[in-house]
């Protein structure tokens, strides 16, 4: 992003992307019922969300035996209660147990769903929760599908997606396999087909040098065509 502000400013810019797990992660404190509890936290203990922790400059900081060094901070909310006030996952200043998170069944009751608080109340999870919560067949059955299915928990924003919108660039995300719409595939393969006519090899620094020489070949134009070639199948 940086090379195209300072080369191409003047234009308007799409990054495309795939469907990896690390283009579409989310921020560590983006709303997610996966771990929350149902009940508010006895007296002493909270729950958090753990991170990693960063420097002024942005960069990580490790422990001494060379681990992420964490911390734990609040998860962030971006809904709303009933009577459209905006809502904290935590008790609010002036509470008497101000910030500790309130609990799934306390943030849905806020929203206005009845029935989610105490011993009668829904349950946390369904038994098979992690299958679509089959058994049960119903949006409503237990606490964490509930609030999975809340907009506020369904329309986040991966990181990246964050990242560049606050930049100025769009972002699109390619469907899972769908290769042919992503010309760097095609790039790929040019490379690997290159590689292959290469002789066999155990050494480490002839297979390095080899696919230095292999993704060097590809050409361009190659490249430059690929792109067409994709955006035609983008466009349909």
């Amino acid at each position: 992003m940086d090379i195209i502000d300072e080369n191409f400013s003047q234009d308007f810019h799409c990054l495309v992307y795939d469907n990896a797990p690390t283009h579409l992660k989310r921020t560590p404190t983006a709303p997610s019922a996966k771990k929350m509890t149902k009940n508010t936290p006895p007296v002493g203990k909270n729950w958090l969300v753990e991170v990693n922790m960063y420097d002024e400059n942005g960069k990580q900081i490790y422990n001494s035996d060379g681990s992420y060094k964490k911390q734990h901070v609040q998860m962030s909310s971006s809904g709303f209660t009933e009577d459209g006030t905006p809502q904290s996952f935590y008790f609010e200043p002036g509470h008497e147990r101000e910030g500790v998170f309130k609990g799934m069944a306390i943030i849905l009751e806020e929203r206005g769903f009845k029935g989610c608080v105490g011993r009668n109340g829904r349950l946390a999870e369904c038994g098979d929760f992690s299958q679509g919560c089959v058994t049960a067949g119903q949006p409503d059955c237990c606490c964490r599908r509930m609030l999975y299915n809340e907009p506020d928990f369904v329309n986040v924003w991966p990181r990246l997606e964050e990242v560049a919108n606050a930049r100025g660039f769009a972002v699109l995300f390619l469907p899972k396999f769908h290769c042919e719409l992503n010309f760097i595939e095609q790039c790929w393969g040019y490379a690997k087909r290159v590689y292959r006519t290469f002789p066999l090899t155990k050494k480490e620094d002839e297979m390095e040098k080899n696919i230095i020489t292999a993704l060097d070949s590809v050409p361009l134009e190659t490249m430059r065509r690929c792109d067409v070639l994709d955006s035609r199948f983008r466009s349909l």
